[in-house]
């Protein structure tokens, strides 16, 4: 399994943490703000964060810690994402 964290500043100024991992085939991403226990696990992966994923995995992937497959996935998930919306 291979997970993926970052973190950014949301509108209100707190800090939300996130988690994607890719495990079986299937991309998983969860999140939660700092100051929350719990996390909120996404049936779907929003677009904002799928574009953040994918930028993140290209960039290990040209490092070679990731399979360019990896970043295949991602960019199949993307338009898919893109069309639906």
């Amino acid at each position: 399994m291979k997970k993926h964290e970052w973190r950014e500043t949301t509108e209100d100024g707190a800090t939300r943490l996130v988690t994607a991992s890719r495990h079986a085939g299937k991309w998983q991403l969860r999140s939660r703000l700092k100051s929350d226990v719990e996390w909120t696990l996404f049936p779907e992966i929003p677009l904002d964060d799928l574009e953040t994923l994918h930028d993140i995995v290209s960039k290990k992937s040209r490092r070679r810690r990731v399979p360019e497959s990896h970043v295949v996935e991602l960019e199949a998930l993307l338009a898919a994402a893109k069309r639906r919306k």
